[in-house]
């Protein structure tokens, strides 16, 4: 049986390979997607701030609640933070701390260019904080976005689009005194309804995919226009969706002991052992 679901997973495009990361309490960690499905949950990989020996003992409690995981330079680093406010920029296959930094309750964050990193600090903190990581922990920019949660910067467009409450902005990159890279304000588009939560890039198109309290949506970048998606628009409370970029397959995340799988079917039951908060396909 398990052979014959494992031949159905691969005929459906997902290669055996596939990788799933995932981030919730205190722990972000690394599943074989086909693997999981088949109730396999060994953890390829695994980093928690309370065992790490570069994070300072006075800092391991702002890594509790992680609720972010960004695979960036094709899986070699990993971006995470927690809702306890810790942000860090971890290698891959050493584990080492690349940067750190703190930021009131951080819910995403996101690579900008010059070797920036931008963090989506949410509600009591309500800003879009900038950080250089040659500089530091201290943020190097801030500009206000009441319940920041969701940022994607789009190389093409060279912006970057932040996800708040209740609207989708668009910032540009500026250049202040002693070339301190700024964020302007280029454009914002109020949301169909209210609790922006997760904000992506679909692979390959010119649309976004966000999710709300009330909805999953996709935002069309070149008309400037939200639409329901066509199969998940209905999904209430999503904390983070993502789309495979070579199959297409989707993954759904409702802050729950399981991950949903669309195009094909599937599902990755944790059973107890964990409840992601987010969850990201590895390049």
């Amino acid at each position: 049986m398990k052979r014959f679901i494992l031949g159905s997973l691969l005929a459906f495009g997902l290669a055996q390979a596939d990788e799933l990361i995932c981030a919730g309490g205190d722990e972000v960690f690394i599943l074989d997607a086909a693997a999981a499905e088949m109730g396999n949950l060994e953890k390829l990989w695994r980093w928690n701030a309370q065992e790490a020996a570069d994070i300072p003992e006075e800092a391991r409690r702002d890594f509790h609640h992680m609720d972010e995981c960004k695979p960036i330079k094709n899986g070699a680093q990993i971006l995470v933070c927690a809702s306890n406010g810790g942000c860090a920029l971890i290698d891959r296959a050493t584990k080492r701390v690349l940067w750190r930094a703190r930021a009131r309750n951080a819910h995403s964050l996101a690579m900008l260019p010059h070797e920036r990193v931008v963090v989506a600090s949410s509600l009591s903190g309500d800003h879009l904080e900038v950080f250089d990581l040659k500089g530091g922990a201290a943020p190097i920019f801030k500009t206000p976005l009441h319940s920041a949660h969701g940022v994607v910067w789009d190389e093409q467009r060279q912006c970057l689009w932040a996800l708040g409450f209740d609207e989708l902005r668009a910032y540009t990159l500026a250049a202040a005194g002693n070339e301190a890279l700024t964020l302007q304000l280029k454009t914002s588009h109020k949301l169909p309804d209210a609790d922006g939560h997760d904000l992506r890039a679909v692979p390959g198109g010119q649309d976004l995919i966000l999710t709300t309290a009330h909805g999953v949506y996709l935002f069309g970048r070149e008309r400037a226009t939200f639409r329901r998606h066509p199969l998940l628009g209905a999904e209430l409370n999503v904390k983070s969706v993502d789309i495979h970029p070579d199959s297409g397959r989707i993954m759904l995340g409702q802050w729950a002991t399981s991950l949903r799988l669309f195009q094909p079917t599937g599902r990755v039951d944790f059973r107890g052992t964990a409840r992601p908060y987010k969850a990201r396909w590895m390049p």
